[in-house]
């Protein structure tokens, strides 16, 4: 299960746009020390889509050498072929990924029957714990509630789900739904202004694009909120 803070990397380029992988372990570092629970390369916040699969399995590889097993590490596998999201999860398997951030399809908008095969196809051979990512206002696809608990009822990798989504109503109802089906299914809003709401209606933390900027704060609040000094998780919220 995953809980807390999980940190969206950004990809440092160089002048040249290749990656400045000096610069990425600096940011590993960085994230590590400040007690994230997690961290996302070949992320959204990261820019995958101005990165070859091969420079996301190499951004990936070298975030795991850094890492050295402090924090769990779960690359996106985003793309719009099913089995390409595949192999991109088998590599990022092979290199010793913890899990995978995976997305709809995002060019030709899939019905929800697409959605559930998507999805299933890649829990079945993608041998890790798979979180699956909506963030409707960058593929057009608001993956249904119902689906969420359809898939953690058929495959118990699918473990989580990333919600990029403005909407406090959807969180609760995703929230009330999966937990029906599986108590330990993670729900981490990607919005850093949700972050206590979601908490707040039972969700399990966020994957929190600002946590690149101010990780320390984040996981304040988290910390606080787990200790049951609410005060202090509202007073830390506030500072972001």
């Amino acid at each position: 299960m995953v809980r807390g803070v999980v940190v969206p990397l950004v990809t440092p380029f160089r002048r040249d746009l290749s990656i400045d992988f000096d610069a990425v372990r600096w940011l590993v570092r960085r994230q590590a020390e400040a007690g994230v629970s997690g961290i996302f390369p070949y992320s959204t916040t990261g820019e995958f889509v101005h990165l070859t699969p091969d420079e996301g399995v190499e951004l990936t590889r070298v975030v795991l050498e850094e890492v050295g097993g402090r924090v769990q590490v779960l690359p996106g596998i985003g793309a719009n072929c099913t089995d390409a999201s595949v192999e991109l999860g088998l590599r990022m398997r092979n290199l010793g990924a913890d899990g995978v951030i995976a997305l709809p399809p995002f060019f030709f908008k899939p019905s929800r029957e697409g959605l559930r095969l998507h999805f299933s196809r890649i829990a079945e051979r993608v041998d890790l714990p798979v979180i699956v990512y909506n963030i409707p206002s960058a593929t057009g696809v608001n993956i249904p509630v119902d689906l969420y608990a359809e898939l953690a009822e058929e495959h118990s990798n699918v473990v989580g789900a990333k919600v990029t989504y403005d909407s406090v109503s959807y969180l609760r109802r995703l929230i009330q739904t999966v937990r029906e089906v599986r108590r330990d299914f993670s729900v981490l809003t990607g919005m850093d202004d949700l972050l206590l709401a979601n908490l707040a209606l039972g969700g399990d933390g966020g994957i929190m694009a600002l946590a690149n900027v101010a990780p320390q704060i984040h996981v304040s609040v988290w910390r606080a909120w787990e200790e049951g000094d609410l005060a202090r998780a509202v007073s830390e919220f506030r500072r972001l």
